[in-house]
């Protein structure tokens, strides 16, 4: 005897809100941490809503789940669906045009995010008091897609299906060298003495975005005595004397020992773009924080984009 079918007039909201957590985590552990429920209630609700739709939604490999062809036919339409529900929790909830409140989960790279937006966030605390913030700060791709955030801010206009993407300004890069370098081996005068000197980068085969090597831009092949995947790192060892590192200009705002070079030389730039679910993009408490971060790189530009 085959398995019973669920009739479709049972969907279940609470299934697709499993669904939807199972294929932005990819395997089913991640999903029941996510949505806080043990690993065996994910199965069992994937499970039924699978009978409830007449087919398979993923296929196991050993790389973690596979969305199948009925997975990909739902997911706008389930998307779509959680940006209702989130909207009208808002409304309920008193938010809905009304004062922004909630979490916003927003992120960037490390150095931009530590070195920059978090100096920045007391007025947008001061305008929305009930908004609480989780800034995420990693070398790696953010997929906003599967919510690993809300929003987005990458120096690249990120791809994928749903995404909205707002070119926000931009930011300039210059090469920094501390005295204590500078005594131990001189000061280039020129891009072509450049080839004698020490520079500190990121490591090249742990690299996940290529708008970071940056450095390539001023020297082909430079002497690289010192790696690391985070600009504060190579900022600190800069700072040492190590040896020179080419740095946004926001990073070195409160690094005093760091001394810009060769300014009339060197134009390395940046593009910034906020990114956004389209199905969050007019959520109160997303596009508060969106139009703060916005605004407030926009009322920058003089400041972000000087190399000197």
């Amino acid at each position: 005897m085959g398995v019973k079918r669920i009739p479709i007039e049972e969907l279940d909201w609470d299934d697709l809100r499993i669904f939807l957590a199972v294929i932005r985590s990819g395997n089913l552990t991640q999903a029941a941490k996510t949505v806080h429920v043990d690993h065996s209630t994910i199965s069992r609700r994937i499970s039924r809503l699978e009978l409830c739709l007449g087919g398979a939604l993923f296929e196991r490999r050993k790389d973690g789940l596979q969305k199948t062809l009925l997975a990909e036919q739902i997911l706008p339409q389930v998307e779509a669906m959680e940006g209702g529900a989130v909207a009208l929790r808002e409304s309920l909830s008193g938010c809905g045009g009304r004062e922004p409140a909630g979490i916003v989960r927003v992120a960037m790279m490390e150095g931009i995010g530590s070195l920059y937006i978090a100096r920045r966030l007391v007025g947008l605390s001061s305008a929305y008091p009930l908004l609480r913030i989780e800034l995420v700060t990693s070398p790696q791709l953010v997929n906003v897609n599967r919510r690993e955030a809300d929003i987005f801010l990458s120096f690249f206009k990120p791809e994928g299906r749903g995404m909205e993407s707002e070119n926000i300004g931009l930011f300039a890069l210059s090469l920094y060298g501390s005295e204590e370098y500078f005594a131990a081996h001189g000061k280039p005068k020129s891009l072509e003495e450049l080839v004698n000197h020490k520079f500190l980068s990121y490591i090249d085969d742990l690299i996940q975005v290529d708008t970071v090597r940056w450095l390539d831009e001023v020297l082909p092949n430079p002497n690289i005595i010192f790696s690391s995947n985070s600009m504060l790192a190579q900022m600190a060892a800069a700072s040492s004397g190590l040896g020179l590192v080419l740095l946004p200009r926001f990073a070195v705002a409160n690094e005093p020992k760091l001394l810009p070079i060769l300014t009339n030389q060197i134009c390395v730039t940046r593009q910034l773009w906020l990114s956004v679910h389209a199905d969050l993009r007019y959520s109160t408490r997303i596009n508060a924080v969106f139009n703060y971060l916005k605004d407030r790189i926009s009322a920058e530009q003089v400041f972000l984009s000087r190399n000197n």
